[in-house]
């Protein structure tokens, strides 16, 4: 979604996200029951779908919060990111999709009806771009949006009433993963849009993970519908590399924990570490609350010119454990009060992560326990700071000095 061309269109979102939980889950019923795609985990019900694929949240790159759509967005540039994940070790501990963002293509279809990749920022084509990328053992992911034409202002050709089509195009250059946005979608029902995409990318005969960018702008909301249609769900509008931006994606994410497990998650958009805008400690806390909701991981800076800073962010292997723990739950608040938050999120091995958030603009001490994580019933719990790597015990307090727009993360284990 691109927050200008939402507006013009008067997709303006509506307030108070949290206020519509309530809802959500009295719909959830009745959109699930409504559902009867084949593509289901359990005979005669709504399940997640069935693709196999993004059993843990969805590593990588997009190129959109870097380029948006200017000249710096290439093939060069994408050939230079996935040597980049080699040579930064970023492949290494799990970045893995190299996925590329709008104005790939040329903005008219050929004779055929065929997505034609735009010949100067491509002049080899997209499936020489994915064929390199796989080359480096990694997945390519592409993008267009569920309506007549994308996002950009240039008017590229969208997949609505093309999705066969273009599902069949995408398997063929090598397509691992699909971004669908929801610009120009003509007023059609978002589930029938999104269920035809689906459908498509399930007949085109390679597994294709499917996000779904429809921003949580629609009655009933994404989250109640999303499961057996996509592996993700954009939760919220575009973010802005500001902290602001940042903690308010934060606000309407972190309400909807009941929806996302494994293969299908709540995405409160890309990463922004990197591109400049935050502090060094705002964007250890975007890392450490979207590792603790079970968010993508979707790198949104060049890396090709990363800072050992960057670097050490988007590689903290406890946070990115955090993130891909195979239990698949998304983190839930345990108190608020102040600026001051608390998180916890239960761990494949009975262990907790707990996040100390500091929204306000000075240092706060903020506390909670062992048993109000979810982790009672034992004389003595070891700490682990996943940023300082200090490692403590405590018979049940947990607690922490936090600076200004900080987030300090344990993982709690029993004695």
């Amino acid at each position: 979604m691109r927050s200008k061309e939402m507006i013009m269109q008067g997709n303006v979102r509506s307030g108070g996200l949290r206020s519509l939980v309530a809802v959500a889950t009295a719909t959830a019923t009745t959109a699930a029951a409504a559902i009867t795609f084949t593509l289901t985990a359990g005979a005669g019900q709504a399940a997640a779908l069935d693709n196999g694929l993004l059993r843990t949240p969805p590593m990588g790159f997009n190129n959109w919060n870097a380029t948006h759509c200017d000249s710096s967005f290439n093939e060069s540039m994408v050939k230079g990111v996935a040597d980049a994940f080699v040579s930064l070790g970023l492949k290494d501990v799990g970045y893995e999709y190299v996925n590329i963002d709008d104005c790939w293509a040329e903005t008219s279809r050929d004779s055929d009806g065929n997505l034609v990749p735009d010949r100067t920022r491509f002049p080899n084509g997209i499936k020489a771009v994915a064929d390199y990328v796989h080359s480096k053992g990694l997945k390519f992911g592409i993008y267009t949006s569920a309506g007549t034409k994308t996002c950009n202002s240039a008017g590229f050709p969208g997949g609505l009433n093309h999705e066969k089509q273009d599902a069949k195009q995408f398997a063929s250059w090598g397509v691992d993963y699909l971004k669908y946005d929801n610009c120009n979608n003509q007023g059609v029902d978002a589930q029938q849009r999104y269920k035809a995409m689906r459908d498509a990318l399930a007949a085109s005969g390679r597994k294709i993970a499917y996000s779904i960018c429809e921003w949580g702008q629609t009655s009933p909301k994404v989250w109640t519908w999303g499961e057996p249609v996509g592996n993700l769900w954009r939760t919220t509008g575009d973010i802005s590399d500001k902290w602001s931006s940042m903690i308010d994606k934060v606000h309407i994410n972190d309400d909807l924990a009941q929806y996302a497990g494994p293969g299908h998650w709540n995405d409160p958009d890309m990463l922004e570490v990197g591109n400049g805008g935050m502090t060094a400690t705002e964007y250890r806390t975007h890392f450490s609350l979207w590792a603790m909701m079970a968010a993508p991981l979707l790198i949104g800076s060049d890396i090709r010119d990363a800072s050992a800073t960057t670097q050490s962010i988007l590689k903290n292997t406890d946070l990115i454990a955090v993130d891909q723990d195979t239990l698949g739950k998304q983190a839930t608040i345990v108190s608020s009060s102040g600026g001051k938050v608390v998180y916890t999120k239960q761990l494949a091995n009975g262990d907790r992560a707990v996040a100390l958030l500091n929204e306000n603009s000075s240092a706060k001490t903020i506390s909670t326990t062992a048993t109000a994580i979810g982790l009672g019933g034992s004389s003595s719990y070891g700490l682990k700071d996943l940023w300082s790597k200090a490692t403590s015990t405590t018979t049940g307090s947990i607690s922490a000095s936090v600076p200004a727009h900080g987030t300090v993360v344990f993982r709690v284990s029993r004695g």
